[in-house]
């Protein structure tokens, strides 16, 4: 019986999570990846989410398709994969009547999100003094791709490349690298997000903007404070660490599988060593202190590749696991999202009659 009552109280509190924001009204005219992804993770947590297109072509990414999607439906996979739970409406806010109904969803509405060119604010009356003439306690979210007072255009690619992301991201005698994923607009998203809980938090009217500019650039992290504090500047490595060895070298397994490990101390380094018969490696004066091994890790390299190199990759794995030394296959993203530990991340929708799927925004467990 206890079980049972377990059970029900995490299905509650899943369920009352799930519609914390139940009573929350919020319209979305944001369009691409980072504001709708916003407005999605409020969507998740039971909030009534109205989103607001252009009559024509509405959000641009219902056209960014695969060669082998529809080309007659009006909905991307891209698209899909940051728009969720929304009621969608088409208006054209230069036309009266659409900007008179527009007011008359805004006056209930509790947040707005919106990532409009800074000329196109006050010519479609959707500045911060228009918008809370109609409604004076609302919560305004904002992105920019360069900040509120330029209207550069700002794809996540730009981005990339101006934010030092791309001249670290490739192997060093490569060209840079932009990240598979629009890794800046996510990452904007979350800031956005932690605005506007704090925004609701405050029960102020606040107006909060981020740019896609300042995201990335405080996402540098590690690698800002390495030359902020050194004067090195950061450059390419591939998957290598510039902080740490042996740390995102690929190995070959007897199965030609490939795998990585992140030995991030001392202890792991002789756990390493232990499984992989390398004792002697430990006492080596080359290798005894992480810096030592960040300087000798192509030879260091060397020597761990002979030894995986006669391990099945099931065999290095498990005792991997067993041991406490992190790890890992390259896994494609056909396997991550068929394994069992995915399937609780996705989740599914119709759009417009069309059959969608996208991996939740809310990535977070209560308890």
């Amino acid at each position: 019986m206890r079980g049972f009552t377990y059970i029900c109280y995490n299905i509650f509190e899943k369920i009352k999570m799930q519609n914390i924001f139940k009573d929350l009204k919020v319209i979305d005219m944001s369009t691409v990846l980072a504001g709708p992804s916003v407005a999605t993770f409020f969507a998740e947590l039971g909030a009534r989410v109205l989103k607001i297109e252009s009559p024509n072509p509405g959000d641009v990414t219902r056209s960014w398709k695969l060669p082998s999607e529809d080309h007659k439906s009006n909905i991307s996979a891209y698209f899909s994969s940051v728009n969720y739970k929304k009621t969608y409406l088409k208006l054209n806010l230069l036309d009266q009547e659409h900007y008179a109904l527009f007011s008359k969803h805004l006056k209930d509405a509790d947040l707005i999100i919106m990532n409009f060119k800074k000329e196109d604010y006050k010519k479609l009356k959707v500045d911060d003094a228009n918008l809370r003439k109609v409604n004076s306690r609302l919560i305004i979210g904002k992105i920019t791709g360069f900040g509120n007072e330029s209207d550069r255009i700002a794809y996540d690619l730009i981005l990339q490349a101006e934010s030092g992301f791309m001249s670290l991201n490739g192997e060093e005698n490569q060209a840079p690298m932009k990240m598979p994923v629009a890794l800046i607009d996510v990452l904007a998203a979350h800031h956005l997000k932690e605005g506007l809980l704090l925004a609701l938090l405050d029960k102020k009217p606040r107006t909060i903007s981020v740019s896609l500019y300042d995201a990335a650039v405080c996402s540098l992290m590690n690698q800002a404070s390495n030359f902020l504090m050194t004067g090195e500047a950061p450059k390419r490595l591939g998957n290598l660490h510039p902080n740490i060895a042996p740390y995102g070298e690929l190995f070959h397994t007897l199965d030609q599988e490939l795998i990585t490990f992140a030995i991030g101390s001392d202890k792991h380094f002789s756990l390493l060593c232990e499984l992989l018969g390398l004792e002697g490696v430990i006492e080596s004066k080359a290798f005894l202190s992480n810096q030592e091994r960040v300087k000798n890790r192509i030879h260091l390299k060397k020597i761990i590749s002979k030894k995986v190199g006669l391990i099945q990759s099931k065999m290095i794995l498990r005792d991997c696991l067993d041991m406490g030394i992190p790890c890992a296959k390259i896994t494609g993203v056909e396997e991550v999202l068929k394994s069992s530990k995915s399937q609780s991340l996705l989740r599914k929708e119709l759009i417009e009659g069309k059959e969608t799927i996208r991996l939740t925004s809310l990535a977070a467990q209560w308890k």
